[in-house]
């Protein structure tokens, strides 16, 4: 039977850690949980549980990923989220698959709560991430704070129809404030990344975004939650275009 090895990587998640590791605890063989130098309880309560800590400067999510990943004392990966647990039938679908490893690469379900509340449809479910996986057969993909996981070409990949729980935002408060922050972090990876401002994305996007969301991907059935995200989806594209185009203004000024 394959090994696994569980990484997560953390800043200040003291309210989030305990749950994460302990949903997936009884499937591997090592916790590892890169930390960015906490400054609340993260670290002692990863220690309390049994993981190894290795404390590492955040350079960025897509970067801190690949390195925590790289050190992993095993090839088959689980990779969580802090703020993210498996859900009990995750859990059996994975033993499951631990018995008898045919792929390389397997993507599961990813189900967000806003409040106390779990969404169902537009743009947040099902929300496929590929987070078990032979590290050898893997790359990373997109740009920060949204970067993702990818196999390889040649890689044999599999679903598994099960949940990922992501307790993502405790409030709309908590909603606002996230995406202005990844907003800013986005808009600053697609300058540097060498794109260019542009007003018309500014006016149309948003829009488009919240068209998709909301109608195409069902999110009116999810109600006034469902109004909500798709509407701070679409000032979240709202905020970054126009982050950008106002670093092409300065730029040009």
């Amino acid at each position: 039977m394959i090994k696994i090895s569980l990484v997560v990587i953390t800043y200040n998640e003291a309210q989030n850690i305990e749950r994460c590791l302990q949903s997936a605890r009884s499937l591997v063989e090592e916790i590892l949980v890169v930390d960015s130098f906490s400054e609340d309880d993260t670290v002692e309560i990863a220690k309390n549980l049994g993981a190894k800590v290795i404390q590492h400067p955040f350079a960025g999510y897509r970067e801190q990923r690949a390195y925590s990943i790289g050190q992993a004392k095993y090839d088959h990966v689980l990779v969580l989220d802090a703020d993210e647990a498996l859900s009990p039938g995750l859990v059996k679908s994975i033993a499951k698959v631990k018995e008898s490893w045919n792929h390389d690469c397997y993507f599961v379900n990813r189900m967000s709560s806003m409040g106390d509340r779990w969404i169902r449809h537009g743009g947040w479910y099902p929300d496929r991430k590929m987070r078990l996986f032979d590290r050898n057969f893997y790359q990373s993909a997109g740009l920060n704070p949204h970067e993702k996981l990818v196999p390889k070409p040649g890689a044999r990949v599999k679903h598994i129809p099960e949940d990922i729980l992501h307790y993502t935002n405790t409030s709309i408060e908590d909603r606002i404030s996230t995406i202005n922050r990844f907003s800013s972090i986005a808009a600053q990876a697609l300058w540097e990344k060498g794109r260019k401002g542009n007003l018309l994305r500014v006016l149309f996007k948003p829009a488009l975004r919240f068209f998709i969301e909301f109608i195409w991907k069902f999110g009116f059935l999810d109600g006034f939650l469902g109004f909500v995200i798709a509407k701070t989806s679409a000032q979240y594209v709202f905020y970054r275009e126009i982050k950008l185009f106002t670093y092409e203004k300065n730029n040009k000024t």
